[in-house]
């Protein structure tokens, strides 16, 4: 069954089947096997297969994390600087974009605590953890977050998993290939791109096995948390898509201030793109039906036919919000203590990684996105695999905002203009 998430392969990248329905199913069927051998004969057997099994398919994802973020990251941001050339609406629209990003990630940074506070973390939840973390780990400086940017050792960065120094020594390598011959630039740009390709044919046979590797997890946490890990993951679910609802509000904000339309008229026009973007949890489906509301708002047609395509191409609004919200989210959960330095570490990590995921389905996207950002903030990353199961919820949200941001994006650079 093919993954249909928010952000389908394109720009030559390899079509990814993935069993989306049945890695919910495993998820589920997971849970219940976990909660039926609670307290019988069945219970130790069962953790001492299913822990093996689970962990080996969770260390099978986090192998093509640091290869496949270096492709997509040259290639993204490559594809950024071209669009950055193609003239003043193109440069206008990429500072919306970028604004959009980093006030969305931002927000998530300051409101997502405060929701935790009102709704907090069921006790439940804290079987998602396969172990609790050991020591604090020491909170590092100004001074030494600043060095820390930066890899003497790039091999080194990558064993030690050092995410931030390595995003952005590749966010670096990208700009600099605009700056070298043509045929040179060229090779390197095909080498990045065959690289992202087998490393994304890797991790969908990993993902082919997700429902194996979710079960086997699924079946762990349950046996810990009994039934209430279905509470857990539905408050997970509910509080992550809050903050896709914050940037839908962001967008409906931009119409008003920046497109200069009712917020009447806009929602009005808005809301067949709307209706596409909850069925098929697709920006790139969604086109046709955007292109459609942007006639309904009067925007010109040279601006929407040149805008929506590109930020469908380029742009993921939700991306720096809903990410660092499942980063948050794990750290709250095991009990991370994230200071200011390393939450904007998170926000920087969030801004650069949402370049080179958007051309990416869903379940890929949830674990190369967020794995970076919880690797750079030192939070574990074991949820993740099992929270991807449930991805496809909160993604109905993700495209819900996405699309409405792309349009709200559009009628301000028409405004502008």
């Amino acid at each position: 069954m093919v993954a249909q998430a928010d952000g389908e392969t394109k720009g030559g990248l390899v079509t990814i089947e993935l069993p989306v329905w049945w890695t919910l199913a495993g998820l589920i069927g997971g849970l219940i096997a976990g909660i039926a051998t609670i307290d019988t004969a069945l219970a130790e057997p069962l953790l001492s297969l299913a822990g093996p099994i689970g962990s080996m398919w969770l260390q099978a994802l986090q192998m093509t994390i640091i290869p496949l973020v270096a492709a997509l990251l040259v290639m993204g941001i490559s594809q950024l600087a071209e669009a950055a050339q193609a003239g003043r609406t193109a440069r206008r629209m990429l500072l919306l974009v970028f604004a959009a990003l980093f006030v969305g990630g931002l927000a998530t940074l300051i409101l997502f605590p405060l929701l935790l506070e009102l709704f907090p973390i069921p006790i439940s939840a804290g079987a998602f953890l396969s172990q609790q973390p050991g020591e604090a780990q020491e909170v590092p400086g100004i001074a030494e977050f600043l060095t820390s940017l930066i890899a003497p050792n790039l091999f080194a960065a990558a064993a030690e998993t050092a995410m931030l120094p390595l995003t952005i020594f590749f966010a670096i390598l990208a700009l600099a290939l605009q700056r070298i011959p043509a045929e040179q630039r060229e090779i390197l740009l095909r080498f990045f791109h065959a690289l992202g390709n087998a490393m994304l044919i890797i991790i969908g046979w990993v993902l082919w096995l997700a429902p194996i590797g979710v079960f086997a997890l699924a079946a762990g946490v349950a046996a810990r948390a009994g039934s209430g890990a279905f509470a857990a993951l539905a408050h997970y679910i509910g509080v992550v898509s809050a903050m896709g609802l914050v940037v839908l509000i962001l967008a409906y904000g931009l119409a008003l201030f920046g497109g200069r339309a009712s917020l009447a008229r806009f929602a009005k026009a808005a809301l067949p793109a709307q209706t596409v973007a909850i069925s098929t949890q697709s920006s790139l489906a969604s086109l046709p039906a955007m292109l459609d509301s942007a006639r309904r708002l009067g925007i010109r047609s040279d601006v929407v036919e040149f805008v929506l395509p590109l930020a469908v191409a380029i742009f993921r609004a939700t991306s720096p919000a809903m990410n660092l919200a499942v980063v948050l989210y794990i750290a709250a959960l095991g009990g991370v203590e994230l200071t200011p330095v390393t939450m904007m570490a998170g926000l920087l990590v969030a801004f650069i990684i949402s370049v080179g995921s958007v051309s990416l389905p869903g379940s890929i996207s949830f674990v190369i996105s967020i794995g970076p950002i919880a690797l750079a903030m030192g939070v574990p990353i074991e949820p993740l695999a099992l929270l991807v199961a449930v991805e496809m919820l909160p993604d109905i949200m993700r495209t819900l905002a996405n699309v409405t941001m792309n349009l709200a994006v559009t009628s301000a650079v028409a405004k502008g203009e």
